[in-house]
């Protein structure tokens, strides 16, 4: 069934649009008329020498394509739905050696491996100092404000905790973690103008990080220390991580623990503020489901996509063998068919099978515990701390394909 609301050459991954907002009323629409819809591009708009990609939108085929990794292929052209137009095919080759760009068995091999860092024990292990951060970061942001109480809410808040967090986790000395910082949004914001990178710097900076990573399991074979570093390069022939493999890691860990985390608390603070009765809710009781539902709502991964390995058939769509094909989280996690009016927010909402961090299959999110615990922690802190914080300002949004991102937030405590 055609899908009206949609004019020709719509795109959901067009930059602009993401900039300007999330296509909820789009998502919608094709939902209930055209859940795999095919989205036309002109070529290599993506990057990709195609004409464009299957838009899947619905709940239940996000889950299906997310969990049958023989059909839908995140080797094949990466899990990012839009490049630069001007990037070349080697260096989308390039990035299979991240572990989001694999395929089982290799993936499996991986992260096998890297999931030690994340267990249960290891994340409770951090709880404490994370804690403490928390507070620190939070206690900053009042101490740093201005006289009228009011600052940004992303670069005095939000960001510190994930990057804090990520070098608590890695051992990267803290006084480095401003490097990840930088290097991470050139990764991430090679859409957005306003940060001039170009294609080459986000290669770069990805270089740079990855170079830094490897010295510093270098470092950590020569000198082992009590951290993750330690555990995941120890001995290579008895089944850790090369020093390459942990460089691409630490990429992945730069921005998907990084960039979706303090988008994130973000997203979870501005809907807190727009959502009174949920602040207040939370202040008094803390419930233990809020996490959830916040990263439900911000959705800070709009799409990833896979490639059919072989012709198949989707909500009624015959696609073909070598078809690119988008899973749209922030539709899913709208699907009035699995939750009760998804256009509300609400902390207390129980159960919450939403797909903020990923479909489930294999590439469902490693580092979940941690991001729910950051979440947490820091909503904690600015409920004790400054429990009369007030918006100041609209959000300015990231131009991205693919992220939710929130460039700045301005708050008051005053």
């Amino acid at each position: 069934m055609p899908c009206p609301a949609l004019p020709d050459g719509f795109d959901l991954t067009d930059p602009d649009l993401l900039q300007a907002r999330v296509p909820l009323p789009e998502f919608a629409t094709l939902r209930q008329t055209d859940p795999v819809r095919w989205i036309a591009q002109p070529l290599r708009v993506s990057g990709f020498d195609d004409a464009g990609y299957w838009a899947v939108t619905r709940h239940e085929d996000v889950k299906h394509v997310s969990t049958h990794p023989e059909l839908f292929s995140s080797y094949l052209n990466t899990a990012i739905i839009r490049f630069n137009e001007s990037i070349s095919r080697d260096a989308i080759d390039a990035q299979r050696l991240i572990m989001l760009n694999m395929d089982p068995p290799e993936h499996t091999r991986v992260r096998q491996i890297v999931q030690r860092g994340f267990t249960p024990r290891a994340i409770r292990s951090l709880e404490d100092a994370l804690r403490a951060r928390a507070r620190s970061v939070v206690a900053a942001a009042l101490e740093n404000a201005g006289t009228d109480g009011s600052f940004d809410f992303v670069t005095n808040v939000a960001v510190e905790l994930p990057l804090q967090a990520i070098a608590e986790l890695i051992g990267v000395p803290q006084g480095d973690r401003s490097r990840i910082f930088d290097w991470s949004n050139k990764m991430a914001a090679y859409d957005d103008p306003e940060y001039a990178v170009t294609a080459e710097a986000g290669a770069e900076a990805a270089m740079e990080l990855v170079s830094y990573a490897m010295n510093l399991a270098t470092a950590r074979k020569e000198c082992p220390a009590d951290d993750i570093v330690s555990r995941l390069v120890a001995a290579e022939d008895e089944g850790n991580l090369s020093s390459d493999e942990f460089g691409f890691f630490v990429i992945l860990l730069a921005v998907a623990g990084n960039e979706t985390t303090r988008n994130a608390i973000t997203h979870g603070m501005h809907a807190f503020l727009t959502h009174p009765d949920q602040w207040e809710l939370f202040k008094r009781e803390r419930p233990a489901t809020a996490a959830e539902e916040i990263v439900r709502w911000a959705t800070p991964v709009v799409s990833f996509q896979r490639t059919a390995t072989q012709d198949t058939e989707l909500g009624g769509a015959k696609i073909r063998a070598g078809d690119r094909v988008g899973v749209f989280y922030s539709s899913a996690n709208h699907d009035p068919e699995v939750f009760e009016d998804p256009g509300a927010f609400d902390i207390t909402r129980d159960p919450n099978p939403h797909l903020g961090f990923g479909g489930g299959g294999p590439h469902f999110c490693l580092g979940k515990s941690l991001a729910v615990l950051e979440i947490n922690l820091i909503f904690d802190a600015v409920a004790d701390t400054m429990p009369g914080l007030r918006l100041t300002g609209d959000p300015r949004r990231l131009r991205s394909a693919w992220l939710n991102g929130v460039k700045e937030l301005r708050v008051s405590t005053g």
